[in-house]
């Protein structure tokens, strides 16, 4: 284990967000307190026992007002609210969702960086999921974590951030039910700053999915998340999410749909149309470095998700086009 520095680890705070986290909570906020105790948790209408865990910590706690609907953005920016009102002299944040243990060197060797790199705004480390081998949909989040390191165009919910530049834009766009951190990355590189993913241990992650219930719930919602940030930013340059919005089109309703048609025609005809379902997942199977077996499991619940991203798809234009509030789409 490296040895902190107290004076660097002082430039920062943090935003720990989370909503019924149980011992999940416990688990973050005590891998946190070993090396700070600058750290706000942000409550987001929990009906167990996280609000007391927390104060009995010693962690500041915010409970988020639930009358204006929660999303994580909103709570997260709620949380930079108390940050900077405490620690107004603070250059760096970093948020943390509270289903996940900060690793122990995280810290200063993000600040490090961002000290070197006056042109970066946002950094990220390596996310691994903590019990990959419970379900199938832990190991699909594992894998899922597993992204180029290097100057990259996005982050996630864990990352540490210039407070100026953070400020500068306003923060989270409050409103999203989800994609908030690529979209708050856009308006970043916007503005000329860099984001940075590091190959460095930076947490575990406890998504705790256990149900395809919940698998199918968290892939309407990264539909949902595809259309709206297609939405705010799918023209040029950025052409947010387009390319992503575009194939949950084609293969959840689109070839579903010609498919019907050519049953009606010629059974034969539909027959060979959705072969083209079990051929997409053998090509995205061979064209993984992943052994064959996750390989497999990739592709095939990539492949069956487009259903239920097209459905989010959906759900985001109906939103939209008769003005109604988005909604959180949970699924733990």
């Amino acid at each position: 284990m490296q040895k902190y520095s107290p004076e660097l680890l002082d430039s920062a705070a943090v935003v720990v967000i989370g909503r019924n986290e149980g011992q999940r909570l416990r688990n973050c906020l005590e891998s946190l307190l070993k090396h700070t105790n600058k750290i706000v948790y942000v409550d987001s209408g929990s009906t167990d026992d996280s609000v007391k865990m927390a104060n009995h910590l010693g962690v500041d706690v915010v409970n988020l007002d639930m009358a204006a609907g929660f999303t994580a953005a909103r709570a997260r920016n709620t949380g930079f609210a108390r940050v900077k009102q405490k620690f107004p002299e603070l250059p760096y944040v970093q948020f943390v969702d509270g289903d996940c243990l900060v690793d122990p060197n995280w810290l200063e060797t993000a600040i490090n960086f961002l000290d070197q790199n006056k042109d970066v705004a946002v950094v990220c480390g390596r996310l691994k999921e903590i019990y990959p081998n419970n379900s199938v949909y832990n190991l699909l989040c594992d894998i899922e974590w597993d992204t180029p390191i290097g100057e990259t165009r996005a982050c996630g919910g864990n990352a540490l951030m210039r407070v100026d530049a953070f400020s500068a834009i306003d923060g989270f766009r409050e409103g999203l039910i989800a994609g908030e951190e690529p979209e708050l990355c856009v308006r970043l590189r916007q503005k000329g700053w860099r984001i940075w993913r590091l190959d460095a241990p930076m947490a575990l992650h406890d998504a705790g999915m256990h149900h395809f219930r919940q698998w199918w719930k968290r892939a309407m919602r990264g539909g949902y998340a595809f259309a709206e940030g297609a939405y705010l930013h799918g023209s040029a340059p950025e052409y947010h999410w387009v390319v992503e919005s575009n194939r949950v089109w084609r293969w959840g309703l689109f070839l579903p749909l010609l498919a019907l048609v050519c049953f009606i025609i010629k059974p034969l005809l539909g027959i060979l149309v959705i072969s083209v379902y079990p051929l997409q997942i053998i090509r995205l199977t061979c064209r993984s470095k992943l052994s064959f077996k996750d390989a497999f499991l990739q592709a095939f619940f990539l492949t069956i998700g487009k259903f239920a991203e097209v459905i989010g798809q959906i759900k985001f234009l109906w939103h939209h086009y008769t003005n109604k509030q988005s909604r959180l789409i949970e699924y733990k």
